[in-house]
């Protein structure tokens, strides 16, 4: 079970959304990190079919993207914005959508509506109206509906962009658990959602991969770059126009800061133990 991405490009006239993109996704949870206008999502919308490329090739588990029935048919798609009529309740909502999906026995329709919000933990609400939901239901109510045709592929698009912590954390392991039975690719620009769930990750910039691998080779990348150290108030402005500055905390009259630096510093900067998010900003600035 794979996703095998060759010399992709997509262009809207003269602007270059993705350039070249090459990569291969196995099954698992896969990580696609990059900054807002980075390609993530035209990316994302090639793989559900919905775009067209303008050149390259995609096959997901052989079957060229261009064969769109056949890849809707192995695909579930979160969008960024999943919305569906707000007076249904949860159950009605995922009802319509099985019929949409073409699930037209009465019977399987409702023991798969049943088993789907329970699998996302949602039937206990299933009397609930859709725009009584919090953030975080609706997300997971979205996923109900990508899983109806039990896709081989899942792509979820920034799901947990707006959500407080505790949905977050409840969104992400729910993932988690779904891609032990197929390819999963969350495509965020979050990197703590990636780092706590994902083993294998790629890297967009400006349209193109600037990094593919694990996540344990992203942080030995930045191994000997990561130094933290207080410095005084007036030395923050020098630091943050040098350094690609991480983090910086007020601890009583100085701060503690977090920087990149391929060498020392300043005088008392000490090496640390670097973050999936350290060898992030390693590959976007450049260090």
């Amino acid at each position: 079970m794979s996703i095998v991405i060759s010399n992709l490009c997509k262009k809207y006239g003269n602007k270059v959304a993705l350039d070249n993109v090459n990569l291969q996704i196995d099954k698992g949870m896969f990580g696609l990190l990059g900054p807002n206008g980075a390609g993530k999502t035209t990316l994302m919308r090639i793989l559900t079919t919905l775009i067209p490329p303008t050149s390259g090739t995609v096959e997901v588990n052989g079957v060229q993207i261009h064969r769109r029935k056949e890849i809707r048919e192995i695909t579930g798609y979160l969008p960024q914005e999943f919305s569906v009529y707000p007076s249904f309740s949860v159950y009605e909502a995922l009802d319509y959508l099985a019929i949409l999906s073409r699930i037209t026995d009465k019977r399987i329709r409702k023991d798969t509506v049943n088993e789907l919000l329970e699998k996302v933990n949602l039937l206990q609400y299933k009397k609930v109206k859709v725009k009584a939901l919090s953030g975080g239901m609706k997300r997971r109510l979205g996923i109900a509906q990508a899983l109806l045709a039990n896709p081989k592929v899942l792509i979820v698009d920034e799901p947990t962009a707006g959500l407080d912590p505790e949905e977050r954390i409840r969104f992400r392991n729910m993932l988690g658990s779904l891609s032990s039975e197929r390819i999963v690719i969350l495509s965020t620009h979050i990197v703590e959602d990636i780092e706590s769930t994902c083993e294998k990750l790629g890297v967009l910039r400006e349209g193109k991969i600037v990094y593919s691998g694990t996540v344990g080779e992203l942080l030995k990348s930045v191994e000997g770059y990561v130094w933290s150290g207080l410095i005084e108030p007036d030395k923050l402005n020098y630091v943050q126009d040098n350094f690609t500055l991480i983090s910086s905390v007020r601890e009583t009259e100085k701060f503690r800061v977090r920087i990149l630096a391929s060498e020392k510093p300043f005088e008392g900067a000490e090496n640390i133990s670097p973050s999936v998010e350290d060898g992030y900003m390693k590959i976007i600035k450049g260090v």
